[in-house]
């Protein structure tokens, strides 16, 4: 039978690992001595061919699923810096753009006149809120905002 599952792997272009024989059929198999043989037994499906032994991805593919829900990215699990991982550009863009949507909505809301919006624009654009929260700090310490507008007043 080695005979026989080399002849195959030679005619499969395998390895004579990946060969598997229908037990039913092991008689014609053992029968079989030439290449012809073997060939004619492959077509009549007596002899198949395995799929090949490759890496399972099922464990990379959990993990995947893992990291795409936010898993696994704690202080263990990070290497290089916070300014690696996400740049101080971006960083930046991300403050930045909410400090001004924050500062626009007071506007909208007449909380604030234009004068007072103009300063806390470009005070926010050189940098000197560090975030959201010190911002609306500043604002409450000035007194800067005005009290909502009564609405549906008469």
């Amino acid at each position: 039978m080695r005979t026989q599952k080399r002849l195959a792997g030679q005619l499969f272009k395998c390895s004579p690992k990946r060969i598997r024989f229908d037990t039913e059929r092991l008689e014609d198999i053992k029968g079989a001595i030439t290449k012809r043989d073997i060939s004619s037994l492959i077509e009549e499906g007596a002899i198949t061919r395995l799929p090949p032994r490759n890496t399972s991805r099922f464990h990379a593919r959990k993990l995947h699923m893992q990291k795409k829900k936010g898993r696994r990215k704690g202080h263990g699990s990070r290497k290089g810096r916070g300014t690696a991982r996400t740049p101080s550009k971006r960083s930046w863009i991300n403050k930045i753009r909410l400090q001004r949507s924050f500062i626009k909505h007071l506007k909208l809301q007449e909380q604030i006149d234009n004068k007072i919006y103009y300063e806390l624009y470009n005070k926010s654009k050189g940098g000197f809120f560090r975030s959201i929260r010190h911002l609306k700090l500043y604002i409450q310490e000035r007194k800067l905002a005005k009290a909502k507008p009564a609405e549906n007043q008469k």
